[in-house]
């Protein structure tokens, strides 16, 4: 059963290989950390998300997230300047066994660096979680720690991290391959917001 956990309860059950439900400057994620890869695989099975679905990687700094890409473009440093810590989504080479990790079909990975505090000095201890929106897929994500105790009641999640109401808002995915980049998702920063910076 779901138990509400405080910071060093969700870090503790985080580093030993559970899965947590924790807020992010969005709305509410079910998170798994990469070092333990049956929790990553756990994360597609609580949310029943397709397993051709990847799972986006939340780190603490620009530079976690450097360490985790095979390159980073000048497109990729404009746009990680520009909107992180932020609601943006990078979608950038990764090494193959990263990708195989989190699900992708290339070998690539999506990175963010959250604009919450709280969230980021977690990542600094846990390292980088595998983060989705806490949700059945294709439902609403949760914006709180009620919808997530009532969504995930019967899962595999083993806590919550209570953080307070979300906004509700999710984040932009841009994929960046090269000099080429391409809205897959437009979120809470719009194509005009990222053509501005680029342009």
């Amino acid at each position: 059963m779901i138990e509400v956990v405080d910071r060093d309860g969700a870090v503790h059950l985080l580093r030993g290989g559970a899965v947590v439900a924790l807020a992010t400057d969005t709305v509410y994620g079910v998170a798994a950390a990469l070092t333990h890869p049956d929790a990553v695989a756990t994360l597609f099975a609580v949310k029943h998300r397709p397993a051709s679905t990847a799972l986006p990687v939340l780190v603490g700094s620009l530079d976690a997230a450097r360490e985790l890409a095979t390159s980073w473009s000048d497109i990729a440093r404009r746009l990680s300047t520009a909107f992180w810590p932020g609601p943006l989504t990078l979608v950038v080479a990764c090494p193959r066994q990263l990708a195989d990790l989190v699900g992708s079909n290339e070998s690539s990975t999506g990175l963010r660096v959250p604009d919450d505090e709280a969230l980021r000095s977690l990542l600094v201890e846990t390292g980088p979680l595998a983060v989705t929106s806490a949700n059945e897929h294709g439902h609403p994500p949760c914006r709180s720690t009620a919808e997530v105790l009532e969504v995930f009641a019967a899962s595999a999640v083993a806590g919550v991290l209570d953080g307070g109401v979300r906004r509700g808002e999710v984040s932009t995915v841009v994929e960046v391959n090269g000099d080429q980049w391409r809205v897959v998702r437009e979120g809470a920063i719009t194509t005009e917001q990222l053509t501005l910076v680029l342009d």
